[in-house]
């Protein structure tokens, strides 16, 4: 959904209402003089994108996530039936 600044200002108390689906992963663009300048989102699209870059950030997540794909990739996985009698469930 794309807003003006003056529509923007318009709804801006209707809004929380309007991204509150929950599976509404949409951000609102808002522009001033056709360019985009703010962009509102729903908090739960917030939380995951603070979460992505503070995982993004880790080295040590990262080098992780490298060597999980890596290994997906190539063929070395644990069957699921496997690991739960690992785990005893």
């Amino acid at each position: 959904m794309d807003l003006t600044m003056t529509e923007a200002r318009d709804r801006l108390t209707r809004l929380p209402e309007e991204l509150a689906d929950k599976h509404n992963t949409e951000a609102v663009t808002i522009t001033r003089h056709g360019q985009p300048v703010l962009a509102v989102l729903p908090w739960e699209l917030y939380e995951a994108l603070l979460e992505t870059l503070e995982i993004a950030s880790d080295p040590e997540a990262m080098a992780a996530l490298r060597q999980s794909l890596a290994e997906l990739r190539s063929g070395q996985t644990i069957p699921w039936e496997q690991v739960k009698a690992e785990l005893g469930l």
